[in-house]
């Protein structure tokens, strides 16, 4: 399974707010939606702990395997954590939706239209070969990154028309578009690599070399498709920053990697690893309860954040003809029992989920209104007519197991899309094609969820199978659309923007790589997310991003599956972490300590 992620925050901050900039126009950080928490000689983040100890290993988890140490690149499986060794110009605040603060960057400026960004770097920021972060190394990384990395960096860099070095420390870019507020964090986000030390190596092969970086942390021992182990730079530039306080505690973080998620949940139990993010609601309810766990060394907690829930679901590769027609998807969807599923496999810790914003004012939960159809009508007759007059609901059972009627529905949906069944088989009754669908997988504690829904599709005559894949094969085979059904989704934050272009657009549905795996190729959807990447204002985007919600969930491109309000972690009691946790984001491992260490 994967779920899409990556969103990227806005940061710039609204036409009708304030930045705390000084009269220059420069600001130590940016918010999209007013003044920024922290002032200028702000000494740490509120949730942070200051007084945290340094030291000691944090032992995680990684399931499959890698054999490249290079994360930007579309070859080859790049070892988790990787991307840990490089700074960005801007860092995340996890109290506030919506800001960030410099970190290479000492302050940023923007255009009021958005038409370009400036960020003058830190004098002080270095390399950990010692030489200093510069301008040059930012145009470099740009320019690599758009021309070599992955695809997804050229198409979401594609609205930048140059970057250029703008005195001894600063740099600039400038849009080829006005008015997109993301734009100038989405280069706050950039990854800052060294233009030195990729001088005579090839940038788009793989390797298990140690690259250079700039951040808190360096990789140290290297065992491919085994282990990573990554070091705490103790001479790191920023360790003193506002923004670093509190943070980057562990002398060591090493992740062990395992076959399965299976295997790891055991070697977890047998203390081989620190901390547990459980995503299975059959683990969580019934496989905790061991000695350690009831010895108090272990301990089990449910911890909240503000953020829209993710859409979960079982995803359709809409570029095969027998998922073209959106009636055959909603049959699928009548196909299963999501009541019966929570009730028999979940224990009940789930809820349906029927928004790609789930739990926010971004979800499409009534009908639309005024804002919404002045989106939507010019392009009423591209779509339903539920878009306009119903709220969507997944259909839903008793959670007895009878699902007679909803596959009395879904069959009368497949007659109508021209799918009848023939010889035992559901047959399309205009090119005599068969029903058969794959769902592709490369974790096996999806198969007790499959296989229920699997006997349900086989009623209404469709063949189905599961393919149990190594993470591997299923990157390779979704990078190249190679799919019938995948569990996949979306994570959203709360201030979406750009990355709906990769998720959803036209222009990414065919591009091999891309996160658009449904395949969706719609002008509707396309308009929609210019509207979402152009907003105002903060009610625009609401607006639009309802409007974006209703269309997607009325194409049925996926089968919702469920979600949880809560992140279910289990830790070995070595470890601790500030409370309480701050509104966004749990905080690790960045804000976590070893508690038997005794440095400051």
């Amino acid at each position: 399974m994967r779920i899409l992620t990556g969103c990227l925050i806005a940061l710039l901050l609204i036409s009708s707010g304030a930045a705390r900039a000084d009269e220059s126009g420069t600001s130590h950080g940016w918010s999209l939606f007013g003044d920024l928490k922290y002032p200028p000689d702000f000494k740490r983040f509120d949730y942070v702990n200051p007084e945290a100890p340094r030291g000691g290993t944090l032992r995680l988890s990684a399931v499959g395997g890698f054999d490249s140490l290079n994360p930007f690149i579309l070859k080859g499986d790049a070892a988790t954590g990787s991307s840990m060794i490089y700074d960005r110009l801007l860092t995340g605040s996890y109290d506030e939706a919506g800001a960030e603060y410099g970190l290479l960057a000492k302050s940023v400026e923007a255009a009021e239209d958005f038409s370009w960004v400036e960020f003058t770097l830190r004098p002080e920021a270095r390399w950990h070969d010692g030489k200093p972060v510069t301008p040059e190394d930012v145009v470099f990384s740009f320019n690599i990154l758009r021309e070599k990395g992955a695809p997804v960096y050229r198409f979401y860099y594609a609205n930048v028309k140059s970057v250029t070095k703008a005195g001894a420390h600063g740099v600039r870019f400038e849009f080829d578009t006005a008015g997109n507020r993301e734009l100038p964090l989405i280069m706050g986000q950039l990854p800052i690599l060294p233009a030195h030390y990729w001088k005579g190596r090839d940038f788009e092969a793989t390797t298990l070399e140690p690259p250079l970086g700039s951040g808190p942390y360096r990789i140290g021992k290297v065992d491919a498709n085994r282990s990573i182990t990554l070091e705490r730079v103790k001479d790191y530039w920023g360790k003193d920053l506002a923004v670093n306080v509190g943070a980057h505690n562990f002398d060591q973080i090493v992740f062990e990697y395992y076959r399965d998620d299976t295997v790891a949940l055991e070697a977890f139990k047998a203390n081989n690893f620190d901390m547990r993010n459980e995503t299975s609601a059959k683990n969580w309810a019934t496989a905790y309860d061991f000695p350690a766990a009831k010895q108090g060394k272990v301990t089990l907690a449910e911890l909240e954040t503000r953020n829209a829930e993710p859409m979960q679901g079982f995803l359709f590769n809409i570029r095969k003809s027998k998922f073209s027609d959106p009636r055959v998807r909603l049959a699928f969807n009548y196909a299963f029992d999501f009541e019966w599923a929570n009730k028999n496999l979940f224990y009940g810790q789930y809820a349906r989920s029927s928004s790609y914003f789930q739990n926010s004012e971004l979800a499409a939960s009534a009908l639309p209104d005024a804002a919404e159809l002045a989106l939507l009508e010019p392009f009423r007759a591209q779509l339903p007519p539920e878009v306009f007059t119903s709220i969507y609901k997944p259909p839903s059972t008793d959670g007895s197991g009878n699902n007679r009627d909803n596959l009395r529905e879904a069959q009368r949906l497949l007659a109508e899309a021209g799918w009848q069944v023939k010889n035992g088989g559901l047959t399309n009754t205009t090119s005599g094609e068969k029903m058969q669908v794959e769902f592709l997988l490369d974790q096996p504690n999806f198969e007790r969820i499959v296989s229920p829904y699997v006997r349900s599709l086989e009623r209404l005559g469709i063949k189905a199978s599961i393919r149990m894949v190594d993470t591997a094969q299923y990157q390779n085979r979704t990078d190249a659309y190679d799919f019938d059904i995948v569990i996949g989704g979306i994570a959203n934050s709360l201030s979406p923007g750009n990355e709906q272009r990769e998720y959803w657009s036209s222009a990414a549905a065919d591009r091999p790589g891309s996160r658009n795996l449904a395949g969706v190729n719609s002008p509707v959807v396309d308009a929609l997310i210019d509207k979402i990447i152009f907003a105002e204002d903060r009610a625009a985007l609401i607006a639009a991003s309802r409007a974006l919600d209703r269309v997607l969930l009325w194409g049925h491109y996926l089968v919702p599956q469920w979600h949880s309000p809560v992140s279910r972690i289990a830790y070995w009691n070595v470890i601790d972490y500030p409370r309480p946790t701050p509104d966004y984001n749990i905080g690790f491992p960045d804000l976590w300590w070893y508690k038997g260490a005794t440095a400051p």
